[in-house]
């Protein structure tokens, strides 16, 4: 790539750094910030009044609203100005007044965002988080340092996540949700503190998912939590059911890699 490709379009009242990589494609507003160390993939639009910093890498196609601030310095207290790094996927859309923050060196040093994610008006996301694919994240909810979560999970408009926690793949956050420990693939949670509500039916049906597996989970969901067992005794009948059904080997690979332990 071309550091900036000759049918970029860069409106003549954004700043971009002369050392940014901008590739073909790429739309830039009025009154745009790009600092150095920042490379943005083909297709990719930019709204006015936006800031990124580096280091940074967009993929393609991705879409940033105006008064998003992207590859921001981090918040921790610890940061003391190392050259961190933020890595975002492709086909992302950052509404108006995201922010995201780089990494820190007391952890890998960056943060990531996969690829098709929907962060709507005033989401953030903290240093040194790894997001997946395919997550929505409503207005105002926000993420706190080193924070995981897995593909399609949806969190609801105002969800705060304590740092550390990390949300499998497939959950559902109701609006307001607070959530101080981790939540297990497939499973839907709410309140302050996050409570359990069962497995996210509709949306695995949304997913594709047939009715043997949904029945499956359902069946592990209760051995975790409706039949008094502890979680290990959980875990050794969660492995059986995953001989038969695929489907329950994301929800023992969650479980298996909490360790803040499990909301109840």
């Amino acid at each position: 790539m071309t550091l900036i490709h000759p049918q970029a379009k860069i409106h003549p009242h954004a700043i971009v750094d002369p050392s940014a990589r901008v590739a073909e494609g790429v739309e830039v507003g009025p009154w745009t910030l790009i600092g150095p160390d920042v490379e943005i993939g083909a297709g990719t639009r930019i709204a006015s009044h936006v800031v990124i910093k580096g280091p940074t890498r967009i993929g393609e196609g991705n879409q940033i609203f105006q008064f998003a601030t992207i590859g921001e310095d981090c918040q921790d207290k610890k940061y003391a100005g190392e050259p961190t790094r933020l890595e975002i996927g492709d086909y992302n859309v950052f509404r108006e007044g995201c922010t995201v923050h780089r990494g820190t060196v007391q952890d890998e040093g960056i943060t990531r965002i996969g690829s098709h994610n929907l962060l709507m008006a005033y989401a953030h996301v903290a240093h040194d988080c790894v997001m997946g694919d395919n997550i929505i994240l409503a207005n105002n909810a926000a993420l706190a340092g080193h924070v995981r979560v897995g593909d399609h999970a949806i969190l609801g408009g105002f969800t705060a996540v304590h740092q550390f926690c990390r949300i499998g793949a497939h959950v559902m956050c109701g609006a307001g949700t607070v959530v101080l420990k981790d939540i297990p693939a497939y499973v839907m949670a709410s309140g302050n503190s996050a409570k359990p509500h069962g497995i996210n039916l509709e949306g695995l049906r949304r997913r594709g998912f047939d009715a043997e597996a949904l029945a499956t989970l359902r069946r592990a969901y209760k051995a975790i939590y409706r039949k008094g067992l502890t979680l290990d005794q959980a875990l050794q009948e969660l492995r059986l059911m995953a001989e038969q059904q695929p489907a329950v080997q994301l929800l023992i690979d969650s479980l298996e890699a909490s360790t803040r332990g499990i909301i109840r």
